[in-house]
């Protein structure tokens, strides 16, 4: 007696596929960078890729009136390698994974987005409690009796509170992000509600109220709406004006995402980055830079972190409107198959789904 094996879906990747996976990969990688190069290039003083190409007069970039030279011009190379490089590496990738359905890469894009939210939200937990103890030290008058006349000092200097107290915590936060799969949406929300509640009672039991309480509200409130974006836009939690979605096949909606992600969703995206990001006084680099604080000394000193927020807003959305790309592209192909169920969701939203739920 001889039993019948089921045997897998084989995935048979063509010409398009493999070009799409590619393009995605470099999108993602092309992101990365730029995020990098920005702190090489205002932090590091490295030169910058338009820089490099006006050195060559390439692209109609007008010629530099003072040539780099030297270890500039090296770095220069650097950085312009890492771009053409990475579009190598995305093809070569590409090409070792042939198999790789579409869908897979998909949720590759939502866990990497997951993992760049959850990250932020234990990072904005961390400073937001940090900090506060810090201004009401300072508030009260305690910080030369707990730190000594020195450190109490520079605690004061937002400078130094940024790059000593801040920066290690963003660290620990994207540390912490590595090893839980709790997004913290609702505990996030229940905090700003508990910060609120605090400022009602001491404000009108206690008649106490200071600057940094109102502050710290602020930061979290932000920091939820901008960085459950990404986590809302897999789970078709965002507002559709449905006059004529909610009557399309599930084809037409998988059409609809895909030229949606490719001509909306992407560009956007990039339009906050390069005009947030692009010299030292833009919106997002300027506050960064100069570790812009409210006009109140006493208040919390991260306002120049709530400019950041914005670039963690844009890629991780870039990178799940790529997966999103990805998934609706892959339904349209026919690989796999039910990619799409009957209310025209993406399957790969359980990725996140998954990991809120460990």
């Amino acid at each position: 007696m001889t039993s019948q094996s089921t045997n897998p879906v084989v995935y048979e990747a063509t010409p398009m596929t493999l070009c799409l996976r590619a393009l995605a990969y470099t999108a993602t990688a092309f992101c990365v960078l730029f995020i990098f190069n920005n702190f090489l290039i205002f932090w590091q003083g490295w030169p910058g890729v338009d820089v490099f190409l006006a050195h060559y007069g390439l692209l109609g970039m007008v010629a530099l009136k003072t040539p780099l030279e030297g270890i500039t011009l090296t770095l220069g190379w650097v950085q312009i390698l890492t771009y053409t490089g990475s579009i190598a590496v995305s093809i070569g990738l590409v090409l070792k994974t042939r198999s790789r359905p579409m869908l897979a890469d998909s949720a590759v894009m939502a866990s990497i987005s997951a993992y760049v939210v959850r990250s932020a939200f234990w990072v904005i937990l961390l400073i937001g409690i940090v900090d506060v103890g810090i201004s009401f030290l300072r508030v009260e008058g305690f910080m030369e009796q707990f730190f000594g006349i020195e450190m109490a000092k520079e605690l004061g200097r937002a400078s130094y509170r940024g790059i000593h107290v801040h920066f290690p915590l963003v660290a620990l936060g994207f540390i912490i992000g590595l090893f839980t799969r709790s997004l913290g949406f609702i505990w996030l929300a229940f905090l700003i509600v508990v910060a609120e509640l605090m400022i009602v009672i001491t404000r009108f039991v206690f008649s106490y109220e200071q600057a940094f309480m109102g502050d710290l509200v602020r930061f979290w409130y932000a920091g939820l709406f901008l960085f459950a974006s990404a986590y809302t836009l897999i789970e078709e939690g965002h507002v559709r004006v449905d006059i004529l979605y909610t009557g399309f096949s599930a084809r037409g909606k998988a059409w609809t995402n895909t030229i949606g992600s490719l001509i909306l969703g992407l560009p956007v995206c990039w339009i906050i980055l390069i005009f947030g990001m692009w010299g030292k006084s833009n919106l997002i680099n300027a506050p960064l830079l100069s570790y812009e604080v409210t006009q109140n000394g006493y208040g919390l000193f991260v306002k120049y972190l709530m400019a950041g927020f914005l670039m963690i807003y844009a890629v991780s959305m870039m990178i799940q409107f790529i997966g999103y790309f990805l998934s609706n592209a892959s339904a349209l192909l026919g690989h796999p198959p039910k990619q799409v169920d009957a209310t025209g969701k993406m399957n790969s939203g359980t990725v996140l789904l998954d990991e809120q739920k460990a």
